[in-house]
């Protein structure tokens, strides 16, 4: 718990340095003063609409008990097992299977799952599969994953507009409009300054799910079966997100293109492997 708390403060005090670096370096004085009050609403947006802001981010919609009947029911018994509040359900339109919950604590999580999880899995895939994911929320993740996306998602932002704005504006260097040099390093450099936190922040949670959700479940046998079919599928999602690729079960980006360095889960065959007992 402790430590959650101290890395949700890590994240906002992260988010706020960035912010007022690129006020700073993008218009001086009078650039840090508006860097300020943005962090500031940006902060607060974080903690207190994380879940929002990742569900419109991955373009996740709210679904009720009438729409996916036995998608709650089965959440409702495992939340139930798990002595958890009953989360919001969500569903991404997306055929690539995967999972993901997001919040500021339990009685504010949201479980999100793909429409291609719902049609690949059988129950006691998808048992362990939302098990791992009410895991998360027990162990208070939620938020800290929540942040780590929101912070990615406003620094590859900024990132962004730096770019484009000094294509559009860079020939002004007016006194006092900061460094665009600098300024444009910065732009480069945030987002790959971004990614080490998520990697940094998501990877051992990993393990922790896995085995919270075997237990959850009744059983590590669904949750390794749906791990290796979601494994045929990674980097294959049409709504992956970048920023929101951590909160997934299975990374959604191409796992290929990443080096160990900015690669948000541990290696599936690993996470396999200790569900089914080949690695203590």
């Amino acid at each position: 718990m402790l430590n959650n708390h101290v890395k949700s403060a890590f994240l906002l005090t992260s988010l706020t340095l960035v912010f007022l670096a690129f006020g700073m370096l993008l218009g001086g004085n009078q650039g840090l003063k508006v860097a300020l009050v943005l962090s500031l609403v940006m902060n607060l947006a974080a903690w207190w609409f994380s879940a929002d802001l990742v569900l419109a981010q991955t373009g996740a919609r709210i679904v009720g008990p009438e729409t996916a009947p036995e998608l709650h029911a089965l959440t409702a018994h495992l939340a139930e097992r798990a002595e958890l509040p009953y989360p919001r359900l969500a569903v991404v339109d997306d055929q690539a299977p995967n999972a993901f919950a997001t919040g500021r604590d339990p009685g504010h999580a949201v479980v999100a799952v793909t429409t291609g999880l719902l049609n690949l899995l059988n129950r006691e895939e998808l048992a362990g599969v939302l098990g791992h994911e009410l895991t998360h929320v027990k162990n208070r993740d939620i938020l800290v994953g929540s942040l780590a996306a929101v912070l990615a998602g406003a620094v590859m932002f900024l990132a962004n507009l730096t770019r484009y704005g000094f294509l559009a504006f860079g020939s002004g260097r007016r006194q006092g409009r900061g460094h665009p040099v600098a300024a444009i390093l910065m732009a480069v450099l945030a987002p790959m300054a971004a990614l080490i936190i998520q990697a940094a922040i998501s990877r051992s949670r990993e393990y922790l799910a896995d085995d919270g959700g075997a237990d959850i479940a009744g059983t590590p046998d669904g949750l390794a079966s749906a791990l290796d079919k979601l494994g045929r599928w990674s980097g294959q999602g049409r709504r992956s997100v970048p920023a929101a690729a951590h909160l997934y079960i299975v990374s959604p980006l191409n796992l290929r293109s990443l080096t160990n360095l900015f690669a948000t889960h541990p290696p599936l065959e690993e996470r396999i492997a200790r569900l089914r007992g080949e690695i203590i």
